[in-house]
């Protein structure tokens, strides 16, 4: 860790506040407003505390806060990376002498992607405490949220094993504090961990579990790479440095963990034991509900001589996920690509909160070749998890260049580009009708239906021609206008059921194409925002209505009157009363606008 912060303060890409900040949100709220500033760099808090303690040990955020710091935490370029797989998949025939002595050369240095297991301690152990001396609350885990459950950690490595104990696992989970020897254990039903979990249960057996927090932070990347089933995340490591990852047995369990880690919390959980974890405000941007999950009884909790605590910020994009996300879409093609042969290149912008929208250009060999690419990317691994998902042909524009690709998209479909289906998403997704499972929509873009063109208006007068029909339409705007599919935003008082405002307002249909419904709250000027509320709030089978050439999304709060029995959670936004003292201590700059384009507050 303290390797990588030398690192990042060498090119220029650590701030050091070594004035007190307080971890309950006042190091979160910094660190959350860092991450979106286009020259965002690594915080490393030197004092942190709270209203019980003055002294903790140092924090560190964003350190995956750049494209920059991400090449150099790991050690090479993300698409050298992508290419050495890619390479590898398909490996080349030799042509000479040499050439055969280089490729023995590297198939012998695989061997050091294979973890190493130390029999001496770790210096992650030069500090033991158990039994009485075991206190979470002396480690500054952040409350990050107002209305959060209470202080989590955020950038838990967490390990586990299975229960025959062929198979380690690693794994990103947040771990909710419930006193100083007891944390909540947040795995999701899809995860590894949680299907270790279900095999303890079954057996009547305890289930150790370590939690390593800092190290390399490579690791942690790792941790959240979506690698095949029984494969230990580490190994990925070793492949990616070129070194294995050494790891020590933990004190009070048979977990190895990196010998380097800079804290150790150790424990067992009951797989009998669950108590009410959350609310958290999660990287979805929306708090997640308070639900049973099961409670880690810690055992020791072990650290360095000098640590340095780890941690992250999720809510409304852009965030760290942003590129710690982009190294896992880049090094993870080359491997999806041997599943789905004709995939050219997929990106998930950020603010799709990557399982809600992916693009995906491909050579399109045959009709509906696009169609037999979104079965392909629902039935694969963690893609499965994924709502809503664009699929365009090889002429397409750059999938980064997300203006023209708009465009031409907009250009080429018609609602019969439209396919619904449904399935596994994500346990955070709210809008869905049932937890873990909801609607599904892929757009094939690969096609050009040649759509109709229409009479534009000015938004003056097509909101006036709407409002004769509707009062509870109470602003519009549209966008691409010079394409054959323009979309309008529109903020709704919602009263009724969207569906029935659409279906009054298909009397204007030669001046629209398609609408999409946002509560009054919603910035319709915001598109980058926009398209992340957009992503979050609709299930595909319930909130997309057609009409011959038109489309209808309602992409608005819903209730319990319109039949949606879950509780619509609330959006994450800082709280006005710390970014007020943020700014007073000048630790932070009162920047309206850039407040407003990402709705710091709300």
């Amino acid at each position: 860790m303290r390797k990588t912060i030398e690192l990042l303060k060498q090119n220029d890409l650590l701030r050091v506040i070594d004035e007190p900040v307080d971890i309950d949100r006042e190091i979160a709220h910094l660190s959350y407003i860092e991450v979106k500033k286009d020259n965002s760099k690594a915080l490393l808090f030197t004092k942190p505390f709270s209203k019980d303690r003055d002294f903790y040990p140092p924090i560190l955020t964003n350190t995956f806060g750049s494209f920059k710091a991400l090449n150099l935490i790991l050690g090479r370029d993300v698409e050298d990376v992508a290419d050495e797989i890619s390479n590898l998949l398909k490996p080349k025939n030799p042509l000479n002498l040499k050439e055969k002595f280089d490729f023995i050369s590297y198939l012998f240095s695989l061997r050091k992607i294979f973890t190493k297991k130390l029999k001496t301690k770790g210096i992650c152990q030069q500090n033991v405490k158990l039994n009485d001396a075991i206190d979470l609350y002396e480690m500054p885990h952040l409350t990050t949220w107002e209305k959060d459950g209470g202080a989590f950690i955020t950038m838990g490595q967490v390990y586990t094993k299975d229960l025959d104990g062929d198979t380690q696992n690693l794994g990103m989970y947040r771990l909710q504090i419930y006193s100083k020897n007891e944390v909540g254990m947040h795995w999701q039903i899809h995860k590894d961990g949680a299907n270790f979990f279900n095999k303890y249960k079954k057996a009547g057996k305890k289930m150790p579990v370590s939690v390593a927090i800092g190290g390399d932070p490579l690791y942690i990347w790792c941790g959240q790479a979506p690698l095949p089933h029984g494969i230990f995340e580490l190994l990925l490591y070793g492949f990616i440095k070129k070194t294995p990852a050494k790891l020590v047995k933990s004190i009070t369990n048979d977990i190895y963990i990196p010998h380097d880690s800079d804290f150790v919390i150790e424990g067992f959980i009951d797989p009998n034991e669950f108590r009410d974890e959350g609310p958290f405000g999660d990287h979805t941007g929306f708090y997640t509900p308070i639900l049973p999950f099961p409670v880690m009884r810690v055992t020791a909790i072990t650290h360095k001589n000098d640590p340095i605590y780890h941690a992250t910020v999720v809510g409304k994009p852009p965030l760290e996920d942003k590129y710690m996300g982009y190294a896992t879409e880049r090094i993870f093609l080359p491997l999806f690509k041997t599943t789905a042969p004709d995939l050219i290149d997929y990106r998930m912008p950020e603010n799709g909160v990557f399982h809600n929208l992916i693009l995906a250009k491909l050579d399109a060999k045959f009709p509906y070749h696009a169609r037999q690419m979104m079965h392909a990317f629902w039935g694969v691994g963690q893609m499965s998890f994924v709502k809503h998902a664009i699929f365009v042909d090889k002429n397409a524009p750059n999938l980064n260049d997300y203006e023209n690709l708009t465009r031409y998209i907009l250009n080429k479909i018609t609602p019969k580009s439209l396919i619904f289906s449904e399935g596994v998403c994500d346990q955070l997704d709210h809008a869905s009708p049932n937890s873990c499972f909801g609607g599904k929509l892929a757009i094939d873009a690969s096609i050009n239906l040649e759509p109709k063109e229409i009479e534009i208006l000015s938004d003056d007068e097509l909101l006036s021609k709407f409002r004769s029909l509707d009062k509870d339409i109470i602003d519009l705007k549209q966008y691409f206008c010079d394409t054959k599919n323009p979309i309008i935003f529109i903020n709704y008082d919602k009263n009724s059921f969207v569906k029935n405002s659409f279906e009054k307002l298909l009397k204007f249909s030669q001046n629209f194409k398609i609408l999409i419904f946002f509560d009054v709250k919603n910035n319709i000027n915001n598109l980058y925002m926009s398209i992340w509320r957009l992503t979050n709030n609709i299930d595909a089978n319930r909130d997309i209505f057609i009409s011959d050439d038109q489309i209808c999304i309602d992409a608005t709060t819903k209730f319990e009157w319109e039949g949606y029995e879950r509780e619509w959670p609330e959006e994450i936004n800082c709280s006005k009363s710390v970014i007020k003292n943020l700014i007073d201590k000048q630790l932070l700059e009162n920047d309206i606008e850039f407040f407003n384009k990402f709705e710091i507050l709300g």
